[in-house]
Order: C-alpha cells, then structure tokens, then sequence
C-alpha cells in the first residue's frame, strides 16, 4: 500500500531537518519525499513565473518573497541531504568493520539504500583487497572495478545469509582433536585454540590438513 502524500510547506521541510539534526538515528522519512518535495517546488516555481509577468508591485513584492522562500528550501534540502549522507556513510563504515552489527535500513529512502549498499561494498572490496591480504603477509590486490549494485540486485538478508554460510561451509572442515594444541598461529596468520582432547572443531581446510597431518586430529 503506498504511503500517503506528505504535505509539504517550509515549516513541514524546517521540522524534518531538525529533528535529523537533534537525534543520532537516521529519522523515517516517508517513501514519497522526494517526488513530494518535487511537486512542490515546480509549484513555487509555476507561481514565481506567474508573478514576473504581472507588472504591480504587489507581485514585485511576492515575486521577492518567494523567491527568498525557494532560496531557503534549497539550503535546507542540501543540510537535510548532508546529514542524512552523513549517517549513511558512517552506518556502512561500521558494518564493513563490525559485520555483526545491526542497521535498520528499513529508514532509508530507496535512493539513500541503494547509497548504502554501493558504499559498504566498496568498502568490503578494499577491506578484502588490503587488510585480510596484508595480514596474511600478501600483497594487497584491488580489483580495478569494483561492481556497483543496482537496486533490483540487492540481495535480501536471509539470501546473503544463507550465501556466507554456504561459503563458510566451503572453506572449512570439522576435525576432532587427538591432542590437547595450545594456542598456534595457522597458516593464514590467524590466532586457533587452545583446543582440548576430544574437541570438536571447525577451522579452515589449510589448518585442518596441518593438524591432520602432525597427528593432532582427525
């Protein structure tokens, strides 16, 4: 069900802006903002027009005023824009980093998730390309292109889910330890155990045949 058209007026623009100044989440703004503010402005902007082909001074006068008026909305679309641009970019920086991390994406406009969602895979992609490659003593690697998603390509949660754990089964196995292992450091530079006798444990392929093969599991 579409939602309802907002009524928009310079005090109706003041108030959203300001309550996306005053508070740290990202503020439900409704779907139809964007047309809305449109329609509005072509408004003001048909009456502008009808104002200058009138020769009186009370259109001079209105023709002032709300040419003030379109000056002021523009400032406040661009502060409200910044903000909201803001909040977005630091909520996909903290998800590239703390993946765990819960966002209710469910607040942004279709315009500003598709920003979001091109941002944080940017970002995974050079995360990727130069921390996990120089932290396993590897040349960082970028990939020149970067794809950019779309929005019909974003894939949904539980997809995504479902893939990561797909991958996740792929590059692991599960082996049960012979041996009590201290604290080692794997072939990939990444801290295992301590792992106790009798432990059942889910470790990368490369670190699982290194302990298969020293007799510390099976």
């Amino acid at each position: 069900m579409a939602e309802k058209e907002i009524n928009i007026t310079y005090e109706t623009l003041y108030e959203i802006l300001r309550r996306e100044k005053t508070r740290d989440e990202l503020q439900k703004i409704n779907e139809g903002f964007f047309s809305d503010v449109a329609k509005y402005l072509k408004e003001k902007g048909e009456f502008l027009e009808q104002s200058r082909k009138k020769q009186d001074l009370f259109s001079d006068e209105e023709k002032k005023k709300v040419d003030k008026q379109i000056e002021n909305i523009r400032k406040i679309l661009k502060d409200l824009y910044e903000k909201r641009e803001k909040k977005i970019i630091d909520a996909a920086i903290d998800v590239s980093r703390t993946p765990s991390i819960n966002i209710d994406t469910s607040v942004m406009l279709k315009e500003e998730r598709l920003l979001y969602d091109n941002i944080l895979n940017v970002l995974n992609g050079f995360r990727n390309g130069v921390l996990l490659n120089i932290q396993q003593a590897k040349i960082p690697e970028i990939k020149e292109n970067i794809e950019l998603k779309k929005e019909e390509e974003r894939e949904k949660p539980d997809e995504k889910k479902e893939e990561e754990q797909n991958n996740k089964e792929d590059n692991t196995r599960s082996v049960k330890i012979t041996h009590s292992i201290p604290r080692f450091v794997g072939p990939d530079l990444i801290e295992y155990g301590p792992f106790e006798e009798g432990e059942d444990a889910e470790v990368p392929l490369e670190v699982a045949d290194v302990l298969i093969n020293k007799g510390r599991a099976e």
